[in-house]
């Protein structure tokens, strides 16, 4: 059974690796999807919503909101965005009987990217970011 729950936060970027005007410092509001695999336990839950919130506030959002990502990921395209929130999020929730399913990053209300668990195979991807 899949778990969704959806985020937005503000931040500031510029791509330095491309060429076009994106290259150059602006902000989205992004919209954040966390969906997670699991069973549901005794409660009837695979997690309380509550506690996803928590846990996507202390390990995302306390560090994006309102940042210049630039600081964070080298090169903040929403597909290394994506790659990033994984790696925050894979071994905290994976702690709590559940896994990390997709991660969904728009940073448009039509352009987003979806990054899922079979590409992260080779564990290796997120050291480019």
């Amino acid at each position: 059974m899949l778990l969704c729950k959806d985020f937005t936060f503000d931040a500031a970027h510029n791509l330095v690796d491309y060429h076009g005007k994106c290259e150059r410092l602006h902000g989205h509001t992004y919209r954040l999807r966390v969906v997670l695999e699991g069973e549901p336990d005794a409660e009837g839950m695979i997690m309380d919503f509550l506690e996803l919130k928590a846990i996507v506030k202390e390990r995302v959002l306390s560090q994006l909101d309102h940042s210049y990502i630039n600081d964070i990921i080298q090169q903040p395209s929403a597909e290394n965005i994506a790659l990033w929130i994984w790696g925050e999020l894979k071994e905290r929730l994976r702690r709590r009987n559940c896994e990390l399913y997709e991660v969904h990053v728009w940073e448009t209300a039509d352009s987003r990217v979806i990054l899922r668990r079979e590409d992260m195979a080779h564990e290796g991807r997120t050291e480019r970011i």
